[in-house]
Protein backbone atom coordinates (compact mmCIF):
# COMPACT_ATOMS: atom_id res chain seq x y z
CA UNK A 1 0.00 0.00 0.00
CA UNK A 2 1.41 3.58 -0.89
CA UNK A 3 0.27 7.35 -1.14
CA UNK A 4 -0.10 11.60 -1.64
CA UNK A 5 1.23 15.22 -3.56
CA UNK A 6 1.76 19.18 -3.25
CA UNK A 7 1.95 22.57 -5.39
CA UNK A 8 3.68 25.99 -4.90
CA UNK A 9 1.50 28.86 -5.48
CA UNK A 10 3.03 32.65 -5.45
CA UNK A 11 3.78 34.08 -2.03
CA UNK A 12 0.61 36.26 -2.28
CA UNK A 13 -2.08 33.23 -2.28
CA UNK A 14 0.36 30.75 -0.32
CA UNK A 15 -0.04 33.21 2.63
CA UNK A 16 -3.33 34.40 3.11
CA UNK A 17 -4.70 31.12 2.50
CA UNK A 18 -2.08 28.44 4.73
CA UNK A 19 -3.51 29.97 7.95
CA UNK A 20 -6.98 28.61 6.64
CA UNK A 21 -5.39 25.47 5.80
CA UNK A 22 -3.91 24.88 8.95
CA UNK A 23 -6.88 25.35 10.78
CA UNK A 24 -8.30 22.96 8.33
CA UNK A 25 -6.54 20.37 9.07
CA UNK A 26 -6.22 20.82 12.73
CA UNK A 27 -9.91 20.38 13.12
CA UNK A 28 -9.64 16.96 10.94
CA UNK A 29 -6.63 15.70 13.25
CA UNK A 30 -8.96 17.02 16.26
CA UNK A 31 -11.54 14.56 15.26
CA UNK A 32 -8.81 11.61 15.55
CA UNK A 33 -7.61 12.54 18.75
CA UNK A 34 -11.18 12.43 20.34
CA UNK A 35 -11.37 9.11 19.39
CA UNK A 36 -13.09 9.00 16.79
CA UNK A 37 -12.49 6.35 13.56
CA UNK A 38 -12.79 7.16 10.11
CA UNK A 39 -14.69 4.32 8.21
CA UNK A 40 -15.13 3.82 4.29
CA UNK A 41 -14.85 1.61 1.79
CA UNK A 42 -11.60 2.33 -0.47
CA UNK A 43 -9.91 1.95 -3.72
CA UNK A 44 -5.92 2.18 -3.18
CA UNK A 45 -4.17 3.27 -6.58
CA UNK A 46 -0.22 2.99 -6.89
CA UNK A 47 1.27 3.95 -9.99
CA UNK A 48 5.08 3.46 -11.49
CA UNK A 49 6.58 6.71 -12.75
CA UNK A 50 8.99 4.40 -14.70
CA UNK A 51 6.43 2.27 -16.72
CA UNK A 52 3.16 3.97 -15.68
CA UNK A 53 2.07 0.81 -14.29
CA UNK A 54 -0.50 0.90 -11.76
CA UNK A 55 -1.72 -1.74 -8.87
CA UNK A 56 -5.15 -1.19 -7.49
CA UNK A 57 -6.79 -2.47 -4.09
CA UNK A 58 -10.25 -2.29 -3.18
CA UNK A 59 -12.01 -3.06 -0.08
CA UNK A 60 -12.65 -1.33 3.69
CA UNK A 61 -10.15 0.81 6.24
CA UNK A 62 -11.09 2.08 9.47
CA UNK A 63 -8.53 4.68 10.24
CA UNK A 64 -8.16 5.79 13.72
CA UNK A 65 -5.13 7.83 15.86
CA UNK A 66 -2.27 5.26 16.09
CA UNK A 67 -4.29 2.30 14.65
CA UNK A 68 -5.91 1.40 11.22
CA UNK A 69 -7.51 -1.79 10.27
CA UNK A 70 -7.83 -2.22 6.36
CA UNK A 71 -9.81 -5.36 4.38
CA UNK A 72 -9.35 -6.23 0.60
CA UNK A 73 -9.83 -9.58 -1.00
CA UNK A 74 -6.30 -10.97 -0.01
CA UNK A 75 -5.47 -9.40 3.45
CA UNK A 76 -6.71 -8.15 6.47
CA UNK A 77 -3.75 -5.80 8.03
CA UNK A 78 -4.35 -4.37 11.74
CA UNK A 79 -1.95 -1.82 12.93
CA UNK A 80 -2.54 -0.57 16.27
CA UNK A 81 0.29 1.04 18.31
CA UNK A 82 3.66 -0.63 17.66
CA UNK A 83 2.18 -3.94 16.82
CA UNK A 84 1.60 -4.85 13.22
CA UNK A 85 -0.53 -7.91 12.04
CA UNK A 86 -1.22 -8.80 8.52
CA UNK A 87 -2.97 -11.95 7.80
CA UNK A 88 -2.52 -13.53 4.29
CA UNK A 89 -5.55 -15.42 2.72
CA UNK A 90 -4.04 -17.25 0.77
CA UNK A 91 -1.19 -18.43 2.47
CA UNK A 92 -3.35 -18.79 5.21
CA UNK A 93 -0.79 -16.76 7.57
CA UNK A 94 -0.31 -14.60 9.75
CA UNK A 95 2.96 -12.11 10.27
CA UNK A 96 3.44 -9.93 13.27
CA UNK A 97 5.91 -7.62 13.50
CA UNK A 98 6.77 -4.21 15.03
CA UNK A 99 5.32 -1.41 13.36
CA UNK A 100 8.00 1.50 12.52
CA UNK A 101 5.51 4.43 11.12
CA UNK A 102 8.15 5.76 9.11
CA UNK A 103 8.73 2.29 6.66
CA UNK A 104 4.56 2.69 6.14
CA UNK A 105 4.00 3.75 2.75
CA UNK A 106 0.58 3.73 3.16
CA UNK A 107 -0.12 7.90 3.27
CA UNK A 108 -3.77 7.99 4.89
CA UNK A 109 -2.09 6.36 7.76
CA UNK A 110 0.69 8.88 8.38
CA UNK A 111 -1.36 12.22 7.08
CA UNK A 112 -4.74 11.98 8.13
CA UNK A 113 -4.24 10.87 11.42
CA UNK A 114 -0.62 10.94 11.94
CA UNK A 115 2.34 12.31 12.25
CA UNK A 116 2.84 15.68 10.01
CA UNK A 117 6.21 17.47 11.50
CA UNK A 118 8.02 17.50 8.32
CA UNK A 119 4.90 19.49 6.24
CA UNK A 120 4.42 22.40 5.18
CA UNK A 121 0.59 23.45 5.21
CA UNK A 122 0.50 25.33 1.33
CA UNK A 123 -2.76 26.18 0.83
CA UNK A 124 -6.62 25.66 1.45
CA UNK A 125 -8.12 25.80 -2.05
CA UNK A 126 -11.57 25.11 -3.03
CA UNK A 127 -12.24 23.25 -6.16
CA UNK A 128 -15.58 22.79 -5.50
CA UNK A 129 -18.78 23.92 -3.45
CA UNK A 130 -17.78 21.15 -0.27
CA UNK A 131 -14.50 20.49 -0.88
CA UNK A 132 -11.25 21.65 0.57
CA UNK A 133 -8.13 20.29 -0.90
CA UNK A 134 -4.91 20.73 1.43
CA UNK A 135 -0.95 20.65 -0.50
CA UNK A 136 1.67 19.83 1.60
CA UNK A 137 5.37 20.09 1.10
CA UNK A 138 7.58 18.25 3.07
CA UNK A 139 10.57 19.87 4.64
CA UNK A 140 12.99 17.01 5.48
CA UNK A 141 14.96 15.67 2.42
CA UNK A 142 14.96 12.07 3.67
CA UNK A 143 11.00 11.84 4.04
CA UNK A 144 9.27 9.20 1.45
CA UNK A 145 7.10 11.71 0.43
CA UNK A 146 7.59 15.03 -0.80
CA UNK A 147 4.31 16.54 -2.14
CA UNK A 148 0.98 14.88 -0.74
CA UNK A 149 -2.52 16.69 -1.35
CA UNK A 150 -5.87 16.10 0.97
CA UNK A 151 -9.28 16.58 -0.26
CA UNK A 152 -12.29 16.94 2.30
CA UNK A 153 -15.61 17.67 2.16
CA UNK A 154 -16.37 21.05 4.21
CA UNK A 155 -17.57 18.25 7.41
CA UNK A 156 -14.26 17.41 7.07
CA UNK A 157 -14.60 13.81 6.12
CA UNK A 158 -12.07 12.79 4.01
CA UNK A 159 -12.41 11.93 0.12
CA UNK A 160 -8.83 11.32 -1.69
CA UNK A 161 -5.16 11.33 -0.34
CA UNK A 162 -3.15 11.47 -3.06
CA UNK A 163 1.20 11.48 -2.31
CA UNK A 164 4.19 11.74 -4.15
CA UNK A 165 7.44 9.44 -3.57
CA UNK A 166 10.76 10.84 -3.93
CA UNK A 167 11.06 8.88 -7.39
CA UNK A 168 7.50 10.30 -8.36
CA UNK A 169 5.81 7.29 -7.77
CA UNK A 170 1.88 8.44 -7.02
CA UNK A 171 -0.20 6.56 -4.52
CA UNK A 172 -3.84 7.47 -4.66
CA UNK A 173 -6.49 6.55 -2.01
CA UNK A 174 -10.09 7.51 -2.53
CA UNK A 175 -13.14 6.93 0.27
CA UNK A 176 -16.64 6.20 -0.20
CA UNK A 177 -19.59 5.99 2.01
CA UNK A 178 -16.72 7.57 4.60
CA UNK A 179 -17.90 8.71 8.16
CA UNK A 180 -16.57 8.96 11.63
CA UNK A 181 -17.71 6.56 13.39
CA UNK A 182 -17.64 5.86 17.69
CA UNK A 183 -15.28 2.53 18.02
CA UNK A 184 -16.11 -0.54 19.83
CA UNK A 185 -14.54 -3.42 20.89
CA UNK A 186 -14.95 -5.11 17.47
CA UNK A 187 -13.53 -2.08 15.27
CA UNK A 188 -10.30 -2.89 15.14
CA UNK A 189 -10.34 -6.74 16.08
CA UNK A 190 -8.22 -8.93 13.96
CA UNK A 191 -10.41 -11.52 11.85
CA UNK A 192 -7.74 -14.78 10.91
CA UNK A 193 -8.56 -18.70 11.07
CA UNK A 194 -7.31 -20.19 14.31
CA UNK A 195 -5.40 -22.97 11.67
CA UNK A 196 -3.35 -20.13 10.20
CA UNK A 197 0.31 -20.56 10.54
CA UNK A 198 2.28 -17.97 12.92
CA UNK A 199 5.03 -16.40 11.95
CA UNK A 200 6.26 -13.13 14.58
CA UNK A 201 9.03 -10.99 13.25
CA UNK A 202 8.78 -8.53 16.80
CA UNK A 203 12.77 -8.57 18.22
Amino acid sequence: MKTILLTILTISWVLPSAGLAQESFDRLKQKFQQGQVLEAEMSHVFTDAYTGETMRSEGNIWLGENRYKIEVDDQVIVVEGDVSRVYNKGQNKVIISNYIPEDDDFAPSRFLAGDDHTYDIEEDDRSGPADIRLRLRSTDPFDVFTRVEIHLTDELIPVRVTATDQTDNQFTTEFYEAEFITPDEDTFAFPHPDDASLIDLRQ
